[in-house]
């Protein structure tokens, strides 16, 4: 019977999450790459390929020159992952933009905003008991 909670590839997922965060913050000298997070990563099931995704707290421009480092800084990421892991395949590594934070924002505000207008209307139908 097979385990079917936790595959490798997660495992893997973690580590390169772990790496590549502290590869951003030792390791590069790159101003643009400063003040970056390292929110997830996603392998897949083959281990070639790990989308890594990364949010920062910057204007769009500053984010727009955030991924302009990165991009530029993807091969010596790369290269020091190889350094640090024993894999037989080092996976490309894709940076992307982490957006489930502002997502998550957003849901928040919209139950925030039904619960009060629930609150409303149960408020305004409750009829008051005569004694």
């Amino acid at each position: 019977m097979a385990k079917t909670g936790y595959h490798r590839a997660d495992r893997v997922a973690d580590q390169i999450r772990m790496e590549v965060a502290d590869i951003l913050i030792r390791k590069i000298k790159d101003p643009r790459v400063q003040s970056v997070t390292v929110t997830d990563v996603k392998l897949t099931s083959d281990l070639r390929i790990a989308r890594v995704f990364v949010t920062t707290m910057g204007t769009e421009e500053e984010e727009r020159n955030l991924f302009a480092g990165l991009a530029q800084a993807n091969g010596f990421v790369r290269g020091e992952l190889g350094r640090r892991l024993s894999l037989r395949y080092l996976p490309e590594i894709v940076f992307a933009k982490d957006v489930s934070g502002p997502r998550g924002d957003r849901v928040l505000k919209l139950l925030d905003e039904l619960h009060v207008k629930t609150e409303a209307e149960c408020g305004s139908s409750e009829e008051k008991p005569s004694s």
